[in-house]
């Protein structure tokens, strides 16, 4: 159910879907998860419209817990920690639509950013922090030091 990223620290909880006629049923995060024991802050949701970037952003202290529901999302890990066995890997995946449904863990100083391919993408997080704008931290979308550029991501039809 628990698989390690590329990434020291990043976790993919694979999700299990219950379908019916009705519809489904996805349970998301437990609190009892071992990838959740630096539990729950604040929650929040955030709309991204087809071909919007958003990239590079990292938090000094607080970790993240993405899910994506509606839309498609490709989203890049990068690990800025000196001290770190993965030190300066780059991880992809695609989260949202026809994707197998997950949850990534993203540890801090692990940069992190997504473009959406295809939505518009429903993106709900949840933090081990309450928002604290002294803990965030950004690096330009084209970061030479990364190599990465999400602005070249082509959209899928």
């Amino acid at each position: 159910m628990f698989e390690k990223g590329e990434i020291e620290g990043v976790v993919i909880k694979k999700l299990v879907t219950h379908r019916d006629e009705r519809g489904f049923f996805r349970e998301i995060v437990r609190v009892t998860d071992d990838f959740f024991e630096e539990g729950f802050a604040q929650w929040s949701h955030s709309v991204m419209h087809p071909g919007s970037a958003k990239g590079w952003h990292f938090h000094r202290l607080q970790v993240d817990w993405w899910y994506v529901f509606g839309g498609v999302l490709k989203v890049a890990l990068y690990d800025m920690r000196n001290d770190s066995p993965s030190h300066g890997k780059l991880m992809e995946l695609l989260m949202g639509d026809h994707q197998d449904a997950c949850v990534v863990k993203i540890p801090p100083l692990v940069a992190h950013g997504c473009r959406c391919l295809s939505g518009p993408a429903n993106l709900f997080y949840i933090t081990s922090q309450v928002y604290n704008p002294e803990d965030e931290g950004r690096r330009p979308h084209d970061d030479p030091e990364i190599g990465y550029d999400f602005t070249r991501w082509p959209d899928i039809t």
